[in-house]
């Protein structure tokens, strides 16, 4: 299947923004739990993936400019 871009330069500068966004605080999260500030449990663990794989997501849809979302048929604002 090849990949068309379906998102304009604004969607493509907001997904990589909030990617990155998350990626940082996916790292903060990491940080406080290494230095037990935060408890590690299931939550926070599991957390922290979301940022680490949401954020990764993003900053490929951002690069790529193809929205998963889209190409399945979701309407999205932006």
């Amino acid at each position: 299947m090849v990949r068309e871009c379906n998102i304009d330069s604004r969607g493509k500068f907001l997904r990589l923004l909030g990617g990155s966004i998350s990626l940082t605080m996916g790292l903060v999260a990491v940080t406080l739990m290494y230095a037990e500030i935060v408890p590690d449990n299931w939550f926070t663990i599991s957390s922290t993936i979301g940022l680490f794989g949401g954020g990764a997501l993003g900053i490929y849809e951002g690069w790529s400019g193809w929205c998963i979302a889209r190409a399945m048929g979701i309407w999205t604002p932006i």
